[in-house]
């Protein structure tokens, strides 16, 4: 599991011990979103000419009162133990974890044009019903499909894409001797 995910497992069985397991993917993801935007600010974090107090120090000023104080603290943990680089992946695996607990599935969307919240709607109704789980569609749009959709969920894929389609029939036809 690594160290991300041993912190990350301790982080959410706390939180579900807590019944707060919600609030804490919340603000963990909005805190990746402002680590994501200040790459120095982790790169700071991660200094070792600073000492620890210094680092962790710096968590506190920055997020006290801002985040759940399990947070805080989980934070101040991975900054002090020189982890903190590896604090998306914690919320990546975090995420896995709460999906896993609540019976929730990400299904992958790829499709040449944006879908309707109908098609949406109709999509997701048919996944949560194949898979008896409550799907979360995390649509993209990529014009390389040309038209159609392609699904990814499980280690499973359903590409109704055309470009899935002609590369299928070369595949065939490749392998047909004449």
């Amino acid at each position: 599991m690594g160290n991300a995910g041993i912190y990350a497992q301790s982080l959410f069985s706390l939180g579900a011990e807590e019944h707060i397991s919600d609030l804490l993917l919340t603000e963990m993801e909005s805190v990746r979103d402002i680590f994501s935007a200040e790459p120095d600010f982790v790169k700071l974090l991660s200094l070792p000419s600073l000492s620890k107090e210094e680092r962790t120090g710096m968590v506190d000023h920055c997020l006290r009162g801002k985040v759940h104080p399990y947070l805080l603290n989980f934070l101040k943990i991975l900054t002090e133990r020189g982890l903190i680089s590896q604090f998306s992946k914690c919320c990546d695996v975090y995420r896995e974890i709460y999906n896993e607990d609540n019976g929730i599935l990400t299904a992958n969307v790829v499709s040449a044009v944006a879908l309707t919240e109908e098609q949406k709607a109709a999509l997701k109704d048919k996944l949560d019903k194949r898979t008896g789980k409550n799907v979360q569609l995390c649509c993209k749009i990529d014009p390389d499909c040309i038209g159609g959709i392609r699904v990814d969920y499980e280690n499973q894929r359903i590409d109704g894409t055309i470009s899935g389609r002609l590369a299928s029939m070369a595949e065939q036809l490749g392998t047909t001797s004449f």
